[in-house]
């Protein structure tokens, strides 16, 4: 049984943005997404964090290309919070946005993790350095229902990477996420929310978008046991994502 203090001490990750100013820790993709959902329906946003690769071009987290992720932050109407940062640099970067985004109000990161130990997270440490609170609005929830509520409630998302040594295939880049592909990783043994890293999405659409965000699928890369799918903001506003694979 729990005693006093430990029950005392358990963090309220899933409610702490309710009623607050926060920033949200954002890789474009479904998780990072769907927590924004949920993070707006109760508190007020700020900005997005996202952490480039050391030449600023691409998202250090998901690799999406940096004109895209500022096409779904217009498309969400916030602003980013940005920086090009090395892994070893990564959680000085992390933090300066932090307290950049503590500077213009925010009191909460919200992040869209699932899978995180209630003591000891990189993320609970990061925010105590920074002098704000966390927000996790999808911690311990059930994986197969996190994705499903995230389809149903009508947000669009591709796969945009794939590790190959964890059952992924390379011709699953491009598909859209769906309620059909939710069954078929699952009865692939696949984990349907991908939290172990077996894939990526980008989000392309939702009822937090003001519109959809335009791409354009490019050719595949490999390296090791990854393959990425490249995508590009398409200027012209055009759309090559199949609307037959769309979940509705």
């Amino acid at each position: 049984m729990e005693s006093a203090m430990d029950m005392a001490e358990a963090p309220n990750w899933k409610h702490n943005a309710c009623g607050r100013k926060f920033v949200a820790s954002f890789s474009g993709g479904k998780d990072s997404t769907l927590a924004l959902y949920h993070a707006m329906n109760t508190g007020e946003p700020v900005g997005l964090i996202v952490v480039m690769e050391e030449e600023g071009r691409r998202s250090r987290s998901h690799g999406i290309p940096e004109a895209v992720i500022r096409a779904q932050a217009e498309a969400v109407g916030l602003p980013v919070h940005a920086a090009p940062a090395s892994w070893e640099a990564y959680e000085k970067v992390f933090i300066g946005l932090l307290e950049q985004a503590k500077r213009q109000g925010a009191e909460v990161l919200v992040t869209g993790d699932l899978d995180m130990p209630a003591h000891g997270c990189w993320h609970d440490r990061v925010t105590r350095l920074a002098g704000i609170g966390l927000g996790m609005p999808l911690w311990e929830r059930d994986h197969v229902e996190t994705v499903r509520e995230f389809i149903d409630l009508g947000f669009q998302a591709v796969l945009v990477t794939v590790n190959l040594s964890m059952g992924m295939r390379e011709a699953d880049l491009g598909r859209m996420f769906t309620h059909e592909l939710v069954d078929e990783l699952a009865a692939r043994g696949i984990d349907p929310c991908g939290e172990s890293g077996e894939f990526h999405t980008l989000v392309i659409d939702g009822p937090i978008f003001r519109h959809p965000v335009p791409v354009r699928k490019r050719e595949v890369v490999r390296d090791g046991e990854y393959a990425f799918l490249s995508i590009e903001l398409d200027e012209a506003g055009g759309q090559d994502v199949p609307d037959s694979d769309r979940g509705r």
